[in-house]
């Protein structure tokens, strides 16, 4: 996928020349670590992805942009559960896959850049 092409209106507001998705949105599975003993904020029983959105994109979409985007997340049909753990981390309970969430999330901001 040719990610200038498909997100035109991101990609045309960053000055960066970057070409990654990871560069704006990261997006892992959330599992229990056994070796760790950290206490996880976010649950894996709970919600099995956490969503990082990126300094990068954050910058891009503002403060509204990024209001807009929880709020889209909390009510998307394929989110089944949702936390918010600060402005740019997120817990999702879902059956999409990785990819499917990160084009969710970068079909949504290029949308609000409209």
């Amino acid at each position: 996928m040719n990610l200038k092409q498909t997100y035109p209106k991101i990609f045309t507001n960053l000055s960066d020349g970057i070409d990654e998705v990871r560069y704006l949105v990261v997006v892992d599975e959330n599992y229990d670590d056994e070796d760790s003993d950290e206490f996880d904020a976010i649950d894996p029983e709970d919600y099995n992805y956490l969503v990082y959105i990126t300094e990068r994109l954050q910058t891009l979409l503002a403060e509204g942009g990024m209001v807009a985007l929880v709020k889209h997340l909390e009510s998307h049909p394929r989110v089944d559960l949702f936390y918010l753990s600060e402005i740019d981390l997120y817990g999702i309970q879902t059956e999409m896959t990785q990819e499917q969430i990160e084009q969710m999330i970068l079909q949504h901001v290029e949308k609000l850049l409209s």
